[in-house]
């Protein structure tokens, strides 16, 4: 998965968490610090859509993007 895919992705468990009133940020941080998915809502298949997403590449794009 190129990078815009998971971009994408994350755009829509992001809004996904926020439609349910939930504090995005907290919750993503969350599921990659633990892999638990119970930290994101089923809301629109979220939950299916996050655990698609390599963490180890998420969070190597994170930590690139932080030093850009």
């Amino acid at each position: 998965m190129d990078n815009q895919e998971m971009h994408t992705r994350l755009c829509r468990v992001y809004s996904a968490l926020q439609e349910k009133g939930y504090h995005p940020l907290n919750q993503i941080c969350g599921y990659i610090l633990t892999e638990d998915p119970t930290y994101i809502t089923n809301h629109k298949d979220a939950r299916k859509i996050i655990s698609r997403i390599d963490r180890e590449a998420l969070l190597r794009d994170i930590v690139t993007k932080y030093f850009e």
